[in-house]
């Protein structure tokens, strides 16, 4: 106990308080000499004595130190007490867990190890970080185990391990991988130099004396601007001058992509470079590295650029288009090998010189980015409207890299560039072209033209959208082919040209190959489609509109096929990764179609051949089992079915309701329920499409009332029928005749009195035979066409699985994901039945020009 306070240097004044006031610090010094001096009395006064003097000890240990009490027996008593701080003591414990690692890694025991390594980290993290920060011995352990568990995993070790031990090494893999980012620094400086770093670590333990701070370099006196000052890992500033613009440049691009790298630094460093640059080679060279940093710092697929790092990105591409054009010595090519010198190069009068580069990737990409900031923006908010209008200067870009491709011959790039072009404007109408063609006209230098759309085609849309497709016809590649068809179609069928769509869907046969391309290019399919059914609804074509929208409508999945939505089907789950790539490939809001319209004339055209086929099949069961809407006759069997029904509330209410008052035959309520639907104002020319419908809803009562009401009369006059659904009496009759020649009717037209003589033809048992027979033999055709088209299409899948593995690799692994977007039921029978019905004025049209002939 001497010992003890001769080495305490603070005072005991809170001492004092504890002990009571008739003892002393002398009183304790002899009672600690009384307990040499009476070593032979009996051991429970020895055992008493060394109780006391441990709670007095308890009291008067100095702050911040703890002191070692020793429980052996008496032999004990006579050795010194070494007291050790709470520092040495950890480092103590440090040093036993690394050497029991070290141990474990001789016999090869991972379970040992593992739990060492638990304890190693908790000791560790109890050491107090000084100026020396983590103690070496923990920095060597870690080094050595990540060694020797690399060598472990290169051997192959774990197929001779235990259960246990297989699992105890998979697990300090993980641990000592999250665990070793956290000293990368530390454990890379000790491999430089280990010997060293052992070397001081003796020291460290042999001595501890208080070391200095080290000195840190004086920074030279700057003047300060209000801006920080970067500084080297030696104090120094760093500059960037011209003489250092390559060897920065060259650190900068071989940093990219590696791990922990700060991306938005880079991109500081390179606008910094570019600040300082001076000739056109210089910039062209520290863009080209500045505009891909700038989209590598977003690296999540579902993320987007933001708004002012996106118009930072089309501002560089601008200016590199800028410094092309006005330096066309210097060319920007894909198939020129890499620069590697550090200087500028020499280029003779009148040579080119090629840098390695892609300006129409810069131009996808950023179209892309504007895409994906469409998707995930609300289209309900002034944010959507304020980001759609930098669409005008997205494409002006692109025309600008249209006529620098054009200009220099590269053909590739130039399909690429008008292919972007084209996709901007197919879907819009002639004003909104007009208005951006103008727009990008005063954006574009004025001494900057194109050959492929001059000035006096960009002032007509379709001139336009005729030139930009020829171009792809002739020189574009399979895919940018097709597309750009269907976007001439699409154009086309906007317009009201549906003729014109017709012709070139036909000719160009696309319904048969369309399910080989890739989903972006059967979307854009789908889409085409829908537009040409919506103009043949327009044009007052029933039957052709039905045709066109059966195929997406009727399978109930018009939002997925169109991808304007997600719309999961009842008991089916996607994983995560197809649901991920079904939104990326979302349409944004201003490029939708209306659903509800779209609904809406499916409905109404299903309506309008529905109610005849019905009436005409009457009773006959067989002939009740012709559909040619399925959603359509699953609706109004539901709505029959309804014991009360109400006033209409919603689009399908009212068609229902319509469609009942046709079968009736109350043509005006008919009208009466389709004309109050207010979907139609979303219609160009509204009073015009309401004035085919009612006309529509007269000739198919008529026909209606014909096939209902046949079997009762023997003559109808043809002005009574006129007067009944005020019709001309022409328009009776050329009805009617229709009906006899396509046998619908058995009839005769009576022109001298102007009636119309009915026949009851009952057929006989032969012919009802005969008439099942060849129904019959018609579905089994057309079973056995749609049996083989599958097993083609499952053929040709597994021999183009190499070829085509690039695009449809995950399509093959998620069946799903291949017939998302193809139209459910439609296959060969729906192709069949589109080529008929759209096909019959082509065929009638060779056949004039035949007679003629």
């Amino acid at each position: 106990m001497k010992n003890f306070f001769t080495k305490s240097p603070p005072p005991f004044e809170h001492q004092e308080i504890l002990i009571s006031s008739s003892e002393s610090q002398e009183s304790i010094v002899s009672n600690d000499d009384l307990s040499d001096e009476e070593s032979s009395i009996e051991s429970s006064d020895d055992e008493k004595k060394t109780t006391n003097e441990s709670k007095r000890s308890r009291f008067i240990v100095p702050k911040g130190e703890t002191a070692a009490i020793s429980d052996a027996d008496e032999s004990s008593e006579d050795e010194k007490r070494v007291v050790k701080s709470a520092k040495n003591k950890r480092l103590e414990e440090l040093e036993a867990a690394a050497k029991t690692i070290e141990n474990a890694q001789k016999i090869n025991d991972w379970v040992v190890i593992s739990n060492e390594f638990e304890k190693l980290n908790k000791v560790a993290s109890k050491i107090p970080v000084g100026e020396n920060g983590v103690p070496r011995l923990y920095i060597k352990t870690l080094a050595t185990l990540e060694d020797f568990l690399n060598e472990a995993l290169q051997k192959d070790a774990k197929k001779k391990m235990n259960p246990s031990n297989a699992k105890a090494l998979m697990t300090m893999k993980q641990k000592l991988k999250k665990n070793n980012k956290l000293y990368e620094a530390q454990i890379e400086k000790w491999r430089l130099n280990p010997i060293l770093e052992e070397e001081g670590e003796e020291e460290e333990e042999k001595i501890e004396l208080p070391k200095k701070k080290p000195e840190k370099p004086a920074l030279p006196n700057f003047e300060d601007n209000g801006d920080f000052i970067e500084i080297d890992k030696y104090g120094k500033p760093v500059e960037y001058t011209v003489d250092n613009l390559f060897k920065k440049l060259k650190e900068v691009m071989e940093a990219r992509g590696k791990k922990n790298t700060d991306r938005l630094g880079q991109i500081k460093i390179l606008q910094t470079l570019l600040g300082v640059t001076k000739t056109p080679y210089q910039q062209i060279r520290v863009l080209l590295a500045l505009i891909p940093a700038q989209f590598d710092y977003n690296q999540s697929m579902s993320g987007h650029m933001t708004s002012e790092m996106w118009k930072s990105t089309q501002k560089e591409i601008n200016q590199l288009l800028g410094i092309l054009e006005n330096h066309k010595q210097y060319l920007i090519r894909e198939d020129v090998e890499d620069e590697q010198d550090e200087k500028e190069p020499s280029i003779e009068p009148g040579n080119t010189y090629g840098i390695r580069g892609s300006i129409v990737s810069f131009i996808d990409r950023l179209d892309d980015e504007f895409t994906k900031s469409l998707q995930q923006i609300d289209p309900h908010t002034i944010d959507y409207v304020e980001r759609l209008r930098d669409e005008t200067e997205l494409y002006a870009t692109i025309t600008r890299g249209q006529i620098y491709f054009e200009k220099n011959n590269l053909n590739d790039n130039t399909s690429q560039v008008i292919m972007r072009r084209l996709e901007h404007l197919y879907y819009k109408p002639d004003q909104v072209i007009q208005t951006v063609e103008n727009t990008v006209r005063q954006l574009l230098p004025p001494n900057m033209s194109s050959q492929i759309t001059p000035s006096t085609v960009t002032q007509d849309s379709s001139d336009l959208i005729h030139a930009l497709c020829v171009y792809l016809y002739k020189n574009g590649a399979s895919l940018l082919r097709t597309r750009s068809m269907l976007c001439h179609i699409y154009h086309h069928a906007l317009h009201n040209r549906f003729h014109m769509a017709r012709d070139m869907l036909l000719m160009s046969h696309l319904q048969e190959t369309i399910h080989h391309a890739d989903v972006a290019t059967q979307i854009l399919h789908n889409r085409t489609m829908v537009q040409v059914g919506l103009c043949a609804f327009r044009e007052g074509m029933i039957k052709e509109a039905q045709s066109c929208l059966q195929e997406i409508c009727g399978t109930g999945r018009m939002k997925e096929l169109l991808a304007q939505g997600l719309q999961l089907q009842r008991y089916a789950q996607l994983p995560p990764e197809q649901e991920k790539l079904d939104r990326q490939r979302q349409l944004p809001f201003h490029m939708h179609i209306n659903l509800e319209l779209l609904e809406c004339a499916y409905l109404t055209c299903s309506m309008l051949l529905e109610i005849p086929s019905m009436a005409a099949a009457g009773l006959n069961p067989e002939a009740r089992k012709k559909i040619i809407s399925k959603p359509f006759r699953r609706m109004l069997d539901y709505n029959e079915r309804q014991v009360f029904s109400g006033p209409p509330e919603n689009t399908r209410d009212h068609i229902m309701g319509a469609a009942k008052a046709l079968a009736r035959g109350e043509w005006q309520r008919c009208q009466e329920l389709i004309a109050a639907i207010k979907i139609w104002d979303l219609m160009p020319e509204i009073q015009k499409i309401k004035d085919m419908l009612n006309r529509k809803i007269q000739e198919e009562g008529l026909r209606t009332y014909l096939f209902t009401y046949s079997a009762s009369y023997s003559t109808l006059g043809l002005e009574q029928l006129g007067a009944m659904f005020a019709l001309p009496i022409n328009a009776v009759a050329s009805i009617i005749s229709k009906m006899i020649w396509n046998e619908e009717l058995a009839a005769s037209l009576d022109q001298v009195n102007n009636a119309v003589v009915l026949h009851r033809v009952e057929p006989t048992k032969v012919q009802q035979l005969a008439l099942m027979f060849a129904e019959k033999a018609a579905a089994f055709v057309d079973n056995n066409e749609r049996i083989l088209e599958q097993k083609q299409q499952a053929g040709q899948g597994s021999k183009d699985l190499q070829r085509q593995k690039g695009q449809s690799n995950q399509q093959h692994q998620n069946p799903e994901k291949r017939t998302t977007y193809q139209k459910g039921g439609g296959g060969q029978r729906g192709r069949n039945n589109f080529n008929n019905v759209l096909g019959n004025s082509v065929r009638g049209r060779a056949q004039q020009n035949r007679y003629r002939s």
